[in-house]
């Protein structure tokens, strides 16, 4: 092909997402797509040189929560820091529409309590410009991103719209409540969004206990939504769950989704208290599509680890009643009493009441101090109970001084689903299934105590570079899953390919280099508030839609990325 390109990347080591082998090339652009692969002879407005570089294309993560920060910043990070070019949001049935003026504050509080963004954040940043779901989408259509969102229709959000107060208390819908739903759904998707999401968990429940509006959400309820999308013809529908009686709900979410004819995604992961029903979940799924019933498992490629330390929202001490007179000040504050050797001595003498709570907070053969290089499959030796047994202290001693560390910042690694055996050999065998996905990154979410947006990161290093304790993958196969495979699972068969006249969302990294920094606090969200973030070092450039929005770490002010309305088709094809 002659003539000028918008954008051409040299020489580089192509792994185009398909899980062939990497082959050298350049990477010709005009506009915001892919024009040619192999040797480009026409010169480019813009050349990047890739050699010594892998050229991929850009992450598609499928599980974030952006709803709100999608509102108020242009950025999207750290996500956008990660190599990721399309971010899905709206998951776990929770988001800020459709929603009546009168009704804001429910979601708020939700939003709050199951994804951990303060009341004060949201209150301050969301500018509520909108009221039904399609209002929604125009609103961010109209405004510029350095990557591209996609969004879902949250099935809270809905059933409060439709039900008012009734919905919020979870009261059993009538017919005429399941057919307003199932026409909010629809009426969403058929604006853009690319799906329907609910949750089915307990963990979801706003700060004062109450739970998500959708948990126990009759059958025919989402029967209902589901086979309106079905009549449709458009959008997954998304499921997060407890599966208290796993072989009830697979075999009611399987009706479901056979009901509707759409694909259904259900959160996988290895839980502590019931270490193998992965497995009967995965089994489940497994068999359902061999009966052409297309379910998915949406898993992650380490650990679920919340971040224990005294400048987060968690840690072993939180719950005690000594850390409740502190809680409020600023770390300065906090500081000075925890280096008082008698406040020290009385908050160490506090248990707490909740013996579940006491379990997640004080696992001490579950907790690892998190240094550099960061490592999300430690062995079982390094935890703090394992420390303290060698060197003869108290474990909760141990963490206390350990989380005093770097003037009060340090931070102590909880992993709390995917690590019941203390190894990723579980999400090792849960990745090699072709009936499932990587997702449950959760970026934007829960961002006092859970900074998992740099997974896709971390996911590709660990499991093609780094790995110790086991087998590793491919990374020609690791980044199509990564890419191609998250991208196709919800209808964006435009993107996850690096081949002509597909779209031109790219990674170039220094693989060799490429790591993920600690995490870190800082108080740039709306009212000031906090929130974990990690850097990454090794991606010389990341493209979206053509244009360069990061070079060598550095964002370059470009904001190509825009709202995704509904699925994509390859271009020219």
């Amino acid at each position: 092909m002659s003539g000028a390109a918008t954008l051409v990347i040299r020489g580089g080591t192509v792994i185009d997402g398909s899980g062939g082998e990497p082959f050298e090339a350049d990477v010709a652009i005009v506009g915001d797509r892919i024009v040619e692969i192999g040797h480009v002879s026409m010169r480019g407005d813009q050349e990047i040189d890739a050699r010594n570089r892998l050229v991929s294309p850009g992450f598609v993560d499928v599980h974030t929560h952006y709803d709100g920060q999608a509102t108020w910043s242009n950025r999207i990070t750290p996500s956008s820091w990660n190599g990721v070019t399309t971010a899905l949001v709206g998951n776990c049935g929770v988001g800020f529409a459709p929603c009546k003026p009168a009704e804001r504050d429910i979601l708020v509080k939700l939003m709050e309590g199951v994804e951990d963004l303060p009341e004060v954040v949201l209150t301050a940043g969301l500018p509520w410009a909108w009221e039904s779901f399609p209002e929604y989408l125009d609103f961010l259509d109209a405004r510029p991103y350095d990557m591209d969102i996609a969004t879902q229709v949250p099935h809270a959000a809905v059933r409060v719209y439709a039900m008012g107060k009734r919905g919020a208390d979870r009261e059993p819908a009538t017919e005429a409540d399941r057919d307003a739903m199932a026409r909010i759904a629809v009426e969403g998707v058929r604006a853009g969004a690319l799906g329907f999401s609910t949750s089915r968990t307990i963990a979801h429940r706003t700060l004062d206990g109450g739970y998500t509006p959708t948990l126990h959400a009759a059958e025919i309820e989402l029967s209902t939504i589901g086979a309106a999308l079905g009549k449709l013809g458009a959008g997954w529908m998304q499921v997060i769950s407890d599966f208290d009686d796993v072989h009830d709900e697979m075999t009611q979410l399987r009706r479901i989704a056979a009901a509707s004819g759409r694909p259904m995604a259900v959160s996988l992961l290895q839980r502590d208290w019931k270490p193998e029903e992965w497995r009967i979940i995965l089994d489940a799924i497994d068999a359902a599509n061999a009966e052409g019933v297309r379910m998915i498992g949406q898993t992650m490629g380490r650990p679920i680890g919340l971040m224990f330390g005294f400048e987060l929202s968690q840690h072993p001490f939180v719950a005690r009643p000594s850390w409740q007179e502190i809680a409020a000040l600023p770390l300065a504050g906090k500081l000075r009493h925890l280096h008082d050797p008698a406040f020290r001595a009385r908050l160490l003498g506090e248990t707490i009441a909740d013996p579940a709570l006491q379990r997640r907070l004080t696992r001490w053969d579950k907790m690892y101090p998190m240094q550099m290089p960061l490592n999300y499959e430690p062995s079982p030796e390094t935890s703090v109970a394992a420390i303290a047994a060698r060197t003869g202290a108290d474990p909760q001693a141990l963490a206390y001084d350990m989380m005093l560390e770097n003037d009060g910042r340090a931070i102590l690694n909880r992993p709390i689903t995917n690590y019941a055996n203390d190894s990723l050999d579980a999400v090792y065998e849960m990745m090699q299934s072709p009936n499932t996905i990587l997702g449950l990154s959760d970026g934007g979410a829960h961002v006092g105590f859970i900074c998992d947006a740099s997974a896709p990161t971390t996911t590709l290093l660990h499991w093609t570079r780094d790995r110790t304790r086991g087998p590793k993958f491919s990374l020609p196969w690791m980044m199509k899953r990564l890419t191609r495979d998250c991208a196709t699972a919800v209808g964006l068969a435009d993107r996850g390919l690096l081949a002509p006249g597909y779209k031109a969302d790219i990674n170039v990294i220094d693989y060799d280099t490429l790591s993920v920094s600690m995490p870190e606090v800082v108080y740039d969200m709306p009212a000031n508030g906090k929130r974990l973030i990690q850097h990454t070092r090794g991606y010389d450039a990341t493209i979206v839609s053509g244009v360069p929005v990061a070079l060598h770490g550095e964002a370059t002010g470009k904001l190509p990325g825009r709202l995704v309305r509904g699925a994509q088709a390859v271009a020219n094809q």
